[in-house]
């Protein structure tokens, strides 16, 4: 497995593990989607070490980091990456964020006031998709309760999980099957999608406040089979929040996991922003 030195933290009551690289003035502090840590990051982290502090994380719940007493709402989880920022107290900061991260910076972003947003594929909360999204939820969570039951059997969850390691570095892949393919890890990523199911109505009724600082929305424009029937209903509504709020948009020759696939069109969008 990878071996990169990190460091623990309190901070809303929950022990926070976190791994550094880079250096510079600005720090970009990257938030993973539901089911994955920091390891989503490691294609990209390299591309910026000199010209930014990175910071990649995982939340309550997750990876190294301490078992939360309660699951987190996403707005816990967007209260824990403030108190993060906070306490590395940056000049400049970037929040970079995949699908269900995008929530978590964006509520964030209203206390934290950064110089830059970087969202892909983020969830887009007024899609239709999500009008009557509680059938795809069940099913979800029928689907990774029996994921969680078979991942006792390592060999049979590389079957499962191959597609992460044909995009992923061997040593992040064997990383991630420990922890985020783990019964532990499922368990998370079942407590992660019922936080986003009961952020959507939130989010609708109470949106965010929008940031006042320049936003990359990168759009992925390929879709896994199962994914396939909402990829233009998720794409337009993406590029709905994007023109509202006079954000660069940009399509992406990707899948869903664009920090896999594309690391250099992500890594070109923050380091934009960082020497911008």
């Amino acid at each position: 497995m990878r071996n990169v030195p990190g460091r623990r933290i309190m901070l809303c009551g929950n022990e926070i593990y976190y791994e550094e690289a880079g250096t510079g003035d600005t720090l970009v502090v990257f938030e993973s989607g539901a089911g994955a840590g920091r390891t989503l990051w490691d294609r990209i982290v390299p591309l910026l070490a000199n010209v930014a502090h990175t910071v990649a994380y995982d939340r309550a719940g997750r990876g190294r980091s301490s078992h939360a007493p309660e699951p987190q709402s996403i707005d816990d989880m967007a209260a824990t990456l403030v108190a993060l920022v906070e306490a590395l107290a940056p000049e400049r900061v970037i929040l970079a964020a995949h699908s269900m991260g995008g929530l978590i910076v964006r509520r964030a972003a209203e206390s934290l006031s950064p110089s830059g947003l970087v969202l892909m594929d983020p969830t887009p909360e007024n899609a239709p998709t999500y009008d009557n999204w509680a059938p795809t939820v069940k099913q979800t969570d029928r689907i990774l309760a029996v994921q969680q039951a078979l991942s006792h059997i390592p060999p049979l969850m590389r079957i499962l999980t191959r597609s992460y390691g044909r995009k992923f570095p061997a040593d992040t892949y064997a990383t991630m099957l420990a922890e985020d393919f783990a019964p532990a890890g499922l368990a998370q990523t079942r407590h992660e999608i019922a936080a986003v199911a009961a952020a959507i109505p939130e989010f609708r009724t109470r949106p965010p406040e929008p940031p006042k600082s320049d936003i990359t929305v990168i759009s992925a424009t390929h879709a896994a089979r199962y994914q396939s029937r909402n990829l233009d209903t998720m794409r337009e509504y993406q590029r709905r929040y994007a023109d509202q709020l006079g954000a660069h948009f940009e399509d992406s020759a990707s899948e869903h996991i664009i920090p896999a696939e594309q690391p250099e069109q992500v890594a070109a969008a923050i380091r934009r922003l960082v020497n911008g």
